[in-house]
């Protein structure tokens, strides 16, 4: 808007601003207030719904997103959220009279990272080849997890799962969320996390 010659023309009148919107403020709380004939008609629907059952809130967990992966002719799951990063090329250094259960040593920014291998927790023979690492961990790598190939990560609906076969022992089973519908074995990262055979002291070893 272009200004006239009059000084006070193209000025904001800030108190007659303020005056509108005062008048504006009380003309829409006046429309909206309602008669006393919807007060009325309001409480009694406010009371019919008081009076209905609950619905029901769905339960449903929401789907497992899961790392999958092979290891020997197995496939394995595990939770995305435990799986720190993925050691597509791992030089591993290995121990003279190690047990199956660990593959080697390797180093990750500066840190000796055991690998571990999950064939002889379920009574499975160790393969010999060596594939990408995963680093399992939550707040920083706890330990590696060696494998032949990483797959993809995929949703999976827990109600989904079949429970671990009656012949695994309870502290095995206890390792595992279950077995998908093709046979995919799901790892429960807790308590992967907490199995002592996948721990191992090395503050006397030093990698070769």
């Amino acid at each position: 808007m272009a200004r006239g010659s009059d000084d006070n023309e193209g000025r904001l009148d800030w108190s007659a601003a303020w005056q509108r919107l005062a008048r504006l403020a009380a003309a829409t709380e006046a429309a909206a207030a309602p008669s006393p004939e919807e007060q009325a008609a309001l409480l009694e629907e406010r009371a019919r719904t008081l009076a209905r059952p609950p619905l029901r809130v769905g339960t449903e967990e929401p789907p497992l997103e899961l790392v999958h992966f092979r290891s020997g002719e197995q496939g394995y799951a595990l939770g995305s959220h435990f799986v720190l990063e993925v050691l597509r090329a791992v030089e591993l250094a290995t121990l003279p009279g190690a047990p199956p259960l660990l593959r080697g040593l390797t180093l990750l920014r500066g840190e000796v990272l055991p690998v571990v291998e999950l064939a002889p927790l379920f009574g499975r023979t160790t393969p010999t080849t060596q594939g990408p690492v995963l680093v399992v961990g939550t707040r920083k790598p706890e330990f590696g997890l060696r494998t032949d190939v990483v797959e993809e990560v995929r949703g999976l609906s827990r109600a989904a799962l079949l429970p671990p076969p009656p012949t695994l022992a309870p502290r095995e089973r206890a390792l595992l969320s279950g077995i998908s519908q093709d046979g995919v074995i799901v790892l429960e990262g807790e308590a992967l996390l907490k199995e002592e055979r996948l721990f191992f002291d090395f503050s006397e070893e030093r990698v070769p």
